[in-house]
């Protein structure tokens, strides 16, 4: 009777070029890198903020830019002397100097950001360059602190606007280790740009949108990067939304906000990517006026 060989072995022998120790459990699948050494995700993740911190730095350009722009329109001027008189020929003049109102419009302003009107005869202030003056002002300041104590630096010392817009730009590279601190610093020197350009009478960036509109068929889509919308600018066209308000207002145009543009896109015959292009918001299509 033939008896089992007792010395073999019950466990295979690994193929030749196999790994001869098992994985253990609980060992996690090795990561596809790049030949940079970083992963898919974390590189796609350094892009985007890199992307942030650039249009940050851009906008607070902008700013830069445009801020003096604004303290000269502010600065009162003299009468033309082109201009028409106001006061016919004979009758008494007006009193000279300017109202109680535009002196202590003067004052306030000469306090807060230095302004001396000269002259005795000067051009009231328009209230809508005031404020923004002084909105743009209030924020930038804000802004600097705001970024100070979240990256647990002392209190920043005073400085003018754009002193402390350059110490902003020179800590986008710290802030940039915080998502949250990011986005809110360019979104915040983007809309006090945005104020300087309409209060210098710039005009919104409005970019043509290939396609047809799905409610007129005419090609008359705009996208209003501003406005993160695209609208048909067509007096005639009516939807049949029945809250919307183009069936009611003449001066209403019906507007697609960025959660209706992959149906917008498929409606009209515009390609999304392109229609996503326009609608992006960059400084240079703001400082473009």
């Amino acid at each position: 009777m033939n008896t089992p060989n007792t010395s073999a072995s019950n466990t295979r022998t690994p193929d030749v070029g196999a790994p001869t120790v098992p994985r253990k459990a609980g060992d996690r699948k090795p990561v596809d890198r790049k030949p940079g050494g970083l992963s898919a995700d974390a590189e796609n993740a350094e892009s985007a903020v890199t992307a942030v911190t650039a249009d940050a730095m851009l906008w607070i350009e902008l700013l830069l830019r445009l801020f003096p722009e604004l303290l000269t329109e502010l600065a009162p001027a003299y009468r033309s002397p082109s201009a028409p008189r106001g006061t016919p020929s004979g009758a008494h003049p007006a009193p000279a100097g300017p109202t109680r109102a535009e002196r202590e419009e003067a004052l306030r302003t000469e306090q807060a950001h230095g302004l001396t009107p000269s002259g005795a005869r000067t051009s009231p202030l328009r209230l809508h360059i005031s404020d923004a003056v002084r909105d743009i002002t209030d924020g930038v300041i804000e802004l600097d602190e705001a970024v100070h104590d979240r990256l647990r630096l002392p209190r920043p010392r005073r400085e003018q606007v754009a002193g402390r817009l350059l110490r902003i730009a020179g800590l986008l590279d710290r802030a940039a280790a915080d998502d949250v601190l990011l986005e809110h610093v360019r979104d915040e020197v983007r809309r006090m740009a945005r104020r300087c350009t309409r209060a210098l009478g710039g005009a919104e960036p409005v970019v043509r949108v290939s396609g047809r509109c799905p409610w007129c068929c005419s090609v008359s889509l705009r996208a209003f990067p501003a406005r993160r919308a695209v609208l048909c600018v067509n007096p005639a066209c009516r939807c049949t939304d029945r809250a919307c308000d183009c069936r009611t207002d003449p001066a209403h145009r019906h507007a697609w906000s960025e959660g209706a543009w992959v149906r917008l896109a498929a409606e009209s015959g515009a390609d999304l990517a392109e229609l996503t292009a326009s609608t992006a918001d960059t400084p240079r299509r703001e400082g473009s006026r």
